[in-house]
């Protein structure tokens, strides 16, 4: 028994030490969280002052007393590396830190465990001692004493990043920030039946984007006095400009759309920066090159899209914003890259492809950051954008902090890329996130602002000048093999089913619009729905992207199932010949045309169903084509109705019915021998009068010089004893005009 208990507190004192850890308040330098909220100026100058604002929350579970915040100048850092490894480490680390500027300090008192109190520190630039120009660590602490300790010391500690440069660089570093205006899919195939076809939204969430401080409002606001070049999916102007005018929003009430001021404000404004700022046009509704690459290659005619949206994407972004976009950038999924992206990219006439350089890799072992154009053969060039400065703004940038210390990073990393070299001057690109947040875009623009404003170490360019730099020789220009593509994007794609999907749509549209008469109506909407089909958009939205594909096959043969052939239950052919109506029913509002009606026959040589018919049925109608028909013997048949296009492919479902062939019936039959019998006594009768008048003759004894009386009359009969025998008139028809009720018990037809 002793010895059991004493196994069992040994257990509890093993465990003890654990469960305390996990539920340990922080201790030390970690005890007090403090965050920047901002810095002002982000980039000082000499002469001025630097202030810090932000936050202190006590984390603890002990009450902070004779608690003050003071300013930390560290060393000046030494390369782009090391300002990555100054913004993730935490805690207070007093030699690379540095110690208290002097004069800096504010008293805080008590602070309360869970407690929050804001501050804000002033520092003349001069008490900084920034000798040399470069990037310093900037830091605030907190000091005080808690119960567990009986002296002051740094309970809570927070870097930024203080960029310094006292006189402008000899040659600034070139900068190309991408300001990307790219939205989700909103439009569906579907337009109502009116002249104007009214479009169908699949949502009417665009008008939130569009509105005073939402997403894409903020994008063109806060772009307008920007130094960035506009990349467009052109498919976002045509659905706004769509949403200017008169639509519907799908859904079980289908109700009209009331955001056409929202819109048309929003292209007002884009059109006026437009004017002012290089635009880029991707092809038409961003379609994943990497996607195409990997598997639309393995579908016939998938590739084929590219051109289209590629021409559709000038005409589109020219006749609603009235500027003439370069279409010569491609732009694939997070800029990542191999030979057959590559290949993909620049078949539509794109021969410059954006990607990033953490997928074109330096291998050389430079030591500064080449210029972002790099030739990469066939006339192509890879315009390499810089991952770090690309990737500066993505997360939640909707809290102070984070936005404060991606502006101070981003900031230091355009000032190192300069001092890394600055005898060379650069181009730099920069491909932010493709549909950035408001907050995001915020931070962006403050960043932009900061490096405008301060001008010390940077320039603006447009992309299309930066494509034209001349490339570093020493710079990668191989571009990476398919195994080096990143597997977690490639698990994103849209798979080789997805295209087979679009495929078989097209096809269908190909066989639809040849039967109509005004086939734009059909063309427009559903290639632009196809173009959809392909977006980057549905990137990791597998079940979103084959809802949306499903929907457009859905609508698109419900449109082909409008014109079809009524069905007929059976017919009933008395006699050799006769016509079979066949009905076609037109229920779109357009009209059908260059279309072949033919009927073939089970039994060709008991029934010959007669010759193709050329039809054409307006919309709206229904139309009977009758076929000549020949009866060659008696009994059933099977017929089947089958419409053609004008190229020879059957069009819509077969309709099959039953004919019922009577060649001669009986009561034909009685009246023909009825009429053969009254021919042959007439015949006996003339035979037999013209007999006994001969008779007459030879006994009167005539010598046969008389008139001839062969064509005399016995009382007036006459030889033929009057008229000829009448004839049997033709059968009263079976039936007479085809029934309108195609689901009726069965019919007679017209001879």
């Amino acid at each position: 028994m002793t010895l059991l208990t004493g196994v069992l507190l040994l257990v509890g004192l093993l465990q003890t030490p654990h469960a305390s850890t996990a539920q340990a308040a922080p201790t030390g330098s970690r005890t007090v969280d403090v965050t920047i909220d901002s810095m002002s100026p982000s980039a000082p100058s000499k002469g001025g002052s630097v202030t810090v604002s932000g936050t202190l929350t006590n984390d603890g579970r002990s009450t902070i007393t004779d608690a003050h915040v003071g300013m930390h100048r560290g060393d000046a850092l030494g390369g782009r590396s090391s300002i990555d490894n100054v913004s993730r480490r935490t805690g207070y680390l007093p030699g690379a830190d540095g110690e208290e500027i002097k004069g800096s300090a504010k008293k805080v008192g008590k602070l309360e465990p869970g407690v929050s109190r804001p501050f804000t520190l002033s520092v003349p630039v001069k008490d900084l001692d920034l000798d040399e120009n470069g990037v310093y660590q900037l830091g605030v602490s907190v000091s005080g004493r808690s119960p567990a300790s009986s002296y002051s010391q740094v309970l809570g500690f927070d870097r930024t990043l203080l960029p310094w440069q006292e006189a402008d660089a000899t040659k600034k570093t070139q900068l190309t920030y991408m300001w990307p205006l790219i939205s989700s899919t909103h439009l569906t195939a579907e337009t109502d039946a009116d002249a104007q076809q009214t479009p169908v939204f699949r949502n009417d969430d665009l008008a939130a984007e569009l509105a005073p401080g939402g997403r894409l409002q903020q994008m063109v606001s806060l772009s307008k006095n920007l130094p960035v070049t506009f990349v467009i999916d052109p498919d976002l102007l045509a659905t706004v400009d769509a949403m200017t005018k008169s639509y519907r929003v799908n859904g079980p009430d289908g109700p009209m759309g009331k955001n056409q001021a929202v819109a048309k404000q929003w292209l007002h404004e884009l059109e006026e920066a437009a004017q002012t700022h290089e635009v880029v046009a991707l092809p038409f509704a961003d379609p994943d090159l990497a996607s195409l690459a990997h598997h639309g290659k393995h579908v016939p005619s998938a590739l084929s899209h590219l051109g289209p949206a590629t021409e559709l994407a000038e005409t589109t972004v020219d006749t609603i914003l009235g500027v003439k976009p370069r279409t010569d950038f491609a732009w694939p999924v997070d800029g990542a890259i191999d030979s057959s992206v590559v290949d993909v990219a620049t078949s539509a006439g794109a021969h410059k492809v954006i990607t990033r350089s953490d997928s074109l890799r330096e291998t050389g072992g430079l030591s500064y950051t080449p210029t972002a154009a790099r030739p990469i053969g066939g006339g192509n060039t890879a315009v390499v954008a810089d991952a770090q400065l690309s990737r500066a703004f993505e997360g939640d940038m909707s809290k102070a902090g984070k936005s404060a210390h991606a502006v101070q990073d981003f900031l230091a990393q355009t000032q190192m890329i300069n001092l890394e070299d600055p005898g060379r001057q650069r181009s730099i690109v920069v491909a932010p996130q493709r549909m950035p947040s408001v907050s995001q875009a915020h931070a962006m623009a403050t960043a932009l602002r900061t490096l405008e404003d301060s001008g010390r170490w940077s320039q603006p360019l447009t992309l299309g000048r930066a494509a034209k730099a001349k490339p570093d020789r020493s710079a990668t220009r191989r571009v990476p093999s398919g195994a080096a593509y990143p597997s977690s994007l490639r698990r994103q794609e849209l798979p080789t089913t997805a295209f087979r999907q679009i495929q078989g749509t097209q096809a269908a549209l190909d066989d639809y619009q040849v039967i109509l008469a005004q086939p734009e109506r059909v063309v427009t909407p559903f290639g632009s729905a196809i173009m959809r089909e392909m977006s980057t958009e549905w990137r990791g939205n597998a079940a979103g992207a084959a809802g949306f594909r499903h929907s457009v096959r859905s609508y698109l043969d419900g449109l082909t199932k409008k014109v079809r052939l009524i069905q007929k239950s059976g017919a009933t052919l008395s006699g050799r010949s006769a016509t079979i109506p066949v009905t076609v029913q037109n229920n779109l509002v357009q009209g059908v045309k260059d279309m072949t009606l033919k009927l073939t026959s089970s039994q060709p040589n008991r029934l010959d169903a007669g010759k193709a018919q050329q039809i054409t049925v307006d919309g709206g109608h229904s139309q009977s084509f009758k076929f000549t028909t020949t009866a060659n013997a008696n009994g059933r048949a099977w017929v089947t109705a089958q419409l053609y296009t004008a190229d020879g492919k059957p069009y819509g479902d077969p309709m099959t019915f039953q004919v019922n062939v009577t060649e001669i019936t009986a009561t034909v039959m009685l009246v023909i021998a009825g009429g053969v019998l009254l021919l042959v006594l007439a015949g006996v009768r003339i035979y037999l009068q013209r007999k006994r008048a001969a008779d007459r003759r030879e006994e009167n004894g005539s010598d046969g010089d008389g008139p001839d009386d062969d064509t005399g009359t016995d009382g007036g009969n006459g030889g033929t004893d009057g008229d000829e025998p009448e004839q049997p008139s033709d059968p009263t028809p079976d039936t007479g005009s085809e029934s309108s009720d195609p689901s009726g018990s069965g019919e007679k037809v017209d001879r």
